[in-house]
């Protein structure tokens, strides 16, 4: 199975296929995995096994968190992963949908202090139901709430935030980045190609 993988000059770890929402632009729409690297995993890796996955992680710009489903759900394999990798002096990013408050039921900022150098948190709609909408969440409305709490107490304990929006039909881009500015945070928007181009598709992990 594939758990780390190279795009360009950042590592992506791929830990777990769990996830609370079911987007309409999802990769998984379309298939396992993103063009020939399969992603769906038979059974999720433990700490172990990530780490030997990632081998020597020197040389490369990046390592990303990120899962073909939500890799939040696996904190407690973050953290100890992080601490491992943080003495090699390579950033480190989340990509989450930010529903971490509703997945464990609690604040999970401090358990993640000084371990992030940047985390990517995806918006994808304006408001709560256009939200619901797209993003399909089992907490329905409520997770568009609990994402924006989220990534405002996310700027406590990370340097770089950035929400992020995928370019799909009929979503407000500019009502969204004015979300983003008025947080103060950084405003990204990721490329969505309708299939078959699935490789390219909600920009796959970047």
């Amino acid at each position: 199975m594939t758990i780390a993988y190279s795009i360009g000059k950042n590592l992506y770890l791929n830990i777990t296929n769990r996830c609370p929402n079911d987007c309409v632009f999802c990769i998984r729409q379309n298939g396992e995995g993103i063009g020939d690297t399969q992603l769906w995993l038979k059974t999720e890796p433990d700490v172990d096994q990530i780490l030997q996955s990632v081998g020597d992680p020197t040389g490369y710009e990046e390592i990303v968190f990120c899962g073909y489903g939500e890799p939040i759900t696996r904190l407690d394999a973050i953290v100890a992963v992080a601490k491992a990798l943080r003495p090699f002096g390579i950033p480190i990013r989340l990509d989450t949908s930010g529903l971490a408050d509703l997945i464990h039921g609690r604040d999970v900022w401090p358990d993640l202090a000084g371990l992030l150098d940047a985390v990517s948190i995806s918006l994808n709609a304006h408001n709560a139901a256009e939200y619901d909408k797209l993003c399909r969440s089992k907490w329905g409305e409520d997770a568009f709430r609990a994402m924006l709490d989220f990534t405002n107490r996310a700027k406590d304990y990370v340097p770089k935030v950035i929400l992020t929006v995928v370019d799909y039909p009929g979503v407000n881009l500019e009502a969204c980045r004015n979300i983003a500015d008025g947080m103060g945070v950084s405003f990204r928007i990721r490329r969505y190609e309708a299939p078959p181009s699935a490789c390219s598709k909600a920009a796959a992990q970047d």
